[in-house]
């Protein structure tokens, strides 16, 4: 433990797996021999926050009054930064940011970073994602803001994904699922994906970097690492 460590507040419950995937993530990067040497968190694991996926179809409640209430209540608990392990939910950022006074670290911009520090210079970018993310265009924008060229999925490859997510949110966390969600990655590689960013934080329930014959990146993994940064005082605040 270091006298300056923050306290971080995760915006949870989307889904609930992932959320204590990403609490289990953060406790796995903690250099730690003790109790006292872990990370201080404040969650609010929250699965009444409406469906993302239909709200970006137009279909559903708009989830952005709740995501934003939650984080002024983690906020109001003492949290020092925020975190938030659901990809989708950050077409909402601006919603969160409004409603607090501390910082907001975005799952997208350090996976996007991490997936250009781990490539070649030029090399294409593939993006897995769901249906809804690629509808809120996050992770297009953040690569085209980088020059790199981006290998997209289909319309189909997309309906796949959602399904096989959804099947992983149902508690299905099968071979069948895996083998489903890598094939569809590996689609990515074969139109000439040089690094993958798993953008959506059920696939590392599933998948891992040794499954692919490219660099894999994990958002969930990744938002971990800066979350542990951040919180013990080894990494600044933006």
């Amino acid at each position: 433990m270091v006298a300056e460590d923050k306290l971080v507040g995760i915006i949870g419950g989307m889904g609930p797996n992932a959320t204590v995937d990403f609490m289990s993530r953060i406790l796995q990067a903690t250099p730690a021999s003790t109790d006292q040497d872990h990370v201080r968190m404040v969650i609010e694991n929250n699965p009444r926050i409406p469906s993302r996926q239909l709200a970006m179809r137009g279909e559903g409640q708009d989830p952005g009054s709740e995501i934003a209430a939650i984080a002024a209540r983690l906020e109001a608990a003492g949290a020092e930064f925020l975190v938030m392990p659901c990809n989708l939910a950050h077409a909402w950022q601006s919603e969160i940011e409004a409603a607090v006074s501390i910082p907001f670290v975005s799952i997208v911009d350090v996976s996007v970073q991490s997936a250009l520090d781990r490539s070649d210079d030029g090399s294409a970018v593939g993006l897995m994602t769901t249906p809804g993310c690629f509808t809120a265009g996050l992770y297009q924008q953040a690569l085209a803001a980088s020059g790199r060229p981006v290998i997209t999925q289909t319309p189909d490859e997309l309906a796949a994904t959602l399904s096989l997510v959804e099947r992983i949110k149902s508690g299905d966390q099968s071979v069948e699922v895996a083998s489903g969600l890598r094939t569809l990655a590996n689609e990515l590689v074969n139109r000439g994906a040089k690094v993958l960013i798993a953008a959506c934080t059920e696939f590392p329930l599933v998948l891992d970097e040794s499954m692919f014959d490219v660099a894999f990146v994990s958002s969930t993994e990744v938002l971990a690492g800066r979350t542990v940064a951040i919180a013990l005082g080894t990494e600044k605040l933006q």
